[in-house]
């Protein structure tokens, strides 16, 4: 009878929690929602309703469709965000006149109002982050490049 061999630590590595990429960036994902969450609580936002809301400030009256391409979501997940979002006052849906099959999305004054309060948040989540402005965009281009390769 023979005796079976224990693995080598050089087999074990590719299952080690801590030698994985994907780990990684969970667990800096959590940590930067959790300050994210403090965050935009002033706001009355969730960090999905946030990203929407940074669409619509930087171009206001889009399709849900294109606000889904920007976010990487399909409209199954979209549209209960945007009705929470229509619901406190952020924004208004309406089908376009052009082609009922497609819904506009426009920023209420409240919402455009909220972007000032908002201005603060990129600065506060770089301090948090303790890099300089160089690091942080690498690691940002990093990170797109990733998502591409991933995506295809």
């Amino acid at each position: 009878m023979t005796t079976p061999q224990k693995d080598s630590p050089q087999d074990e590595a590719p299952l080690l929690l801590d030698q994985q990429l994907c780990f990684a960036l969970y667990s800096a994902n959590l940590a930067l929602h959790k300050l994210y969450r403090q965050l935009l609580a002033k706001l009355e936002l969730t960090y999905p309703q946030y990203l929407v809301m940074m669409v619509l400030w930087e171009k206001d009256d889009v399709t849900v469709s294109e606000i889904g391409e920007r976010l990487f979501l399909d409209s199954a997940t979209l549209t209960p965000l945007l009705k929470r979002l229509e619901t406190a006052g952020m924004i208004h849906r309406q089908r376009s006149r052009q082609d009922e099959r497609q819904v506009m999305v426009t920023l209420s004054e409240q919402g455009r109002q909220l972007r000032q309060q908002a201005t603060t948040i990129p600065e506060s989540i770089s301090c948090a982050a303790a890099c300089d402005a160089d690091t942080l965009q690498g690691l940002k281009q990093q990170l797109e490049t990733l998502r591409d390769n991933l995506n295809g």
